[in-house]
């Protein structure tokens, strides 16, 4: 199995920056994708980025332009800078890894909020 955990996140103004990362332990080397998911209250949740190990990425329409999404893969840890950040971004980030058996894990979030 993979464990996940998320920091990083924090209250920020609109069109700040914020880093989130998401370490991973367990069986790190049966994970192929990785990615970062996010839910506001009352809303279901989405995905934002996704990154494969050798580095192919994948952004939703709505942050695309603006967050980066990366991966370091001999620290096992996975990168999401958000530039230009607006209220809509407001939402609990979750960190998701799919092994290559399909198997899909979670992490427990980190709070972002963008508030003037």
């Amino acid at each position: 199995q993979v464990q996940l955990v998320e920091s990083g996140g924090g209250l920020v103004q609109p069109g700040g920056s914020l880093r989130l990362s998401c370490a991973a332990s367990g069986s790190i080397f049966s994970v192929n994708v990785m990615g970062w998911y996010r839910q506001a209250p009352g809303k279901e949740r989405e995905l934002v980025a996704t990154i494969t190990r050798g580095g192919s990425t994948d952004y939703s329409d709505s942050v695309k332009g603006r967050f980066t999404i990366s991966r370091d893969n001999v620290k096992n840890t996975v990168f999401l800078q958000m530039n230009s950040l607006k209220p809509e971004d407001t939402a609990v980030y979750y960190c998701k890894a799919v092994d290559r058996w399909s198997i899909d894990y979670w992490g427990q979030g980190t709070q972002v909020t963008v508030s003037s």
